[in-house]
């Protein structure tokens, strides 16, 4: 069972919480999802369009979504606010600026903060971004999930899993490779389990990866 299912579902209510809060009437609910999606799309393709950094990728940890009746607030955790801390209260003035473009609400304003993660390399999200960056640039998948490895043991995790399914390095058959550091206990409730899954389009194919990360037990 621990990988049939969502190691973030599994645990809602225990150690992890949504990343969208929200109530609505079952009629509604179906429209609450798409603007949520609305907003992080527009969100993600912003950064994907004027982040300069060194790295290369966006670095966008989660994005979480409190709705309230004359509000909506939304909280970025990123790990490298370059392009936000440079540009000061106008980076995130026009970023609030083209998110409400693509996202109309009249009754409700748009707030948008943006909080910096301590230790990027900790989070699923940023690794897979980072792994994908590499197989674009025809990288060793073997070499990038190392690599992934040793920038999370910076981190100080307890265990890392990374996966890479699909026609790897260009191969006829696709196959699934992966890799793993220390435990991911994926079956213990009380262990927190940060996950995720990350689509990489390369000129072979497409790559699906996905991250287990073991942060602590509670």
């Amino acid at each position: 069972m621990g990988q049939k299912i969502n190691p973030l579902g599994f645990r809602l209510g225990e150690n992890q919480s949504h990343h969208s809060l929200w109530f609505a009437q079952p009629k509604s609910y179906c429209r609450g999802l798409q603007e949520d999606e609305k907003i992080r799309d527009c969100i993600k393709i912003y950064v994907q369009k004027n982040m300069r950094i060194s790295s290369g990728f966006e670095g966008i940890a989660h994005i979480e979504i409190q709705k309230k009746m004359d509000l909506i607030q939304v909280i970025i955790s990123i790990g490298f606010p370059n392009f936000l801390i440079e540009g000061g209260t106008r980076g995130i003035e026009e970023l609030q600026m083209n998110v409400q473009k693509g996202f109309h609400s009249a009754n409700r304003r748009l707030n948008i903060a943006i909080t910096r993660v301590a230790k990027p390399y900790g989070q699923p999200n940023i690794l897979a971004e980072y792994i994908a960056r590499q197989l674009k640039n025809r990288v060793s998948f073997r070499k990038a999930m190392k690599k992934a490895i040793e920038l999370t043991e910076q981190a100080d995790t307890k265990g890392i899993q990374v996966q890479i399914a699909g026609r790897i390095d260009g191969k006829e058959i696709a196959r699934v490779e992966w890799i793993r550091e220390g435990r991911v206990p994926l079956q213990t409730i009380r262990a927190k389990i940060d996950h995720c899954s990350y689509t990489v389009r390369t000129i072979y194919g497409v790559l699906g990866i996905k991250i287990w990360i073991f942060v602590d037990e509670q």
